[in-house]
């Protein structure tokens, strides 16, 4: 299928790696022009695909956010996709949780979010364009993920699904992918399978319908549909991508 993003201008948050970077290469492959971003320049210089170019800068930062979208649109001329994947899942047990692992876990999987928003909302007006957020399943159901975790993910549903209306009102659409357990190097899984393969190969087999992880270009694949032209009428959902483990 023809996405229909030719030329088209994106910016990824936290794409060096993982879903981030899978997402970045899948748009480029549809003809994107593409801001790739993380916190590091060195790190994102190693990974810049072609036919894209990178910017350091640190999401949780509001000030970084409005310098961020100045290079993109100094570069692009315009911006017409926000992907937005700054997240991580790293946090204490259930029951350990202080004020201020609090505030470091929301800083990374909702400010960074809300921040990049409010930086480039104008520019996505202008352009009629599409946002699109990475979430989780653990924002839908306690799956025994850290609390920290589960409840930042489950706020930036509810502010995916709170400013789907007024986006919309200016003709842009408003989504998330909300991911199971995906493998990629550097990741959770990743050093789960290192530390205990058969309780990971357990959970599998007992949790998830397909029995296995899904990879970052499965999420890539569903991300650049939801913010192509073919997906025009759809805005304000949380699309789950998890190999059958959400049971609600």
């Amino acid at each position: 299928m023809d996405l229909d993003l030719q030329g088209k201008t994106a910016l990824v948050t936290g794409s060096s790696r993982g879903i981030g970077y899978a997402i970045a290469l899948r748009l480029v492959a549809e003809g994107c022009r593409v801001v790739m971003n993380s916190r590091n320049q060195a790190t994102l210089s190693a990974v810049v695909c072609d036919g894209a170019i990178g910017i350091a800068a640190d999401v949780t930062n509001i000030d970084d956010c409005h310098r961020l979208l100045e290079k993109t649109t100094e570069a692009l001329g315009g911006l017409d996709i926000l992907i937005c994947n700054v997240g991580s899942g790293d946090s204490v047990p259930p029951g350990f949780e202080t004020t201020e692992e609090w505030r470091r876990v929301i800083e990374i999987n909702l400010y960074a979010a809300t921040n990049i928003v409010e930086a480039t909302a104008d520019a996505i007006r202008a352009s009629r364009g599409s946002m699109l957020f990475v979430s989780s399943i653990c924002g839908q159901e306690a799956l025994g993920a850290p609390v920290t975790y589960s409840a930042a993910k489950s706020a930036l549903n509810s502010f995916v699904r709170g400013i789907a209306r007024p986006f919309g009102a200016a003709g842009v659409n408003v989504n998330a992918v909300a991911p199971g357990n995906i493998m990629f190097e550097g990741s959770v899984w990743a050093r789960k399978i290192i530390e205990d393969s058969d309780a990971v190969e357990a959970m599998l087999d007992s949790e998830v319908a397909l029995k296995r992880l899904g990879a970052p270009e499965e999420i890539a694949d569903l991300a650049a549909f939801l913010v192509s032209p073919r997906a025009a009428f759809i805005t304000g959902e949380i699309v789950v991508v998890d190999g059958g483990q959400v049971r609600g």
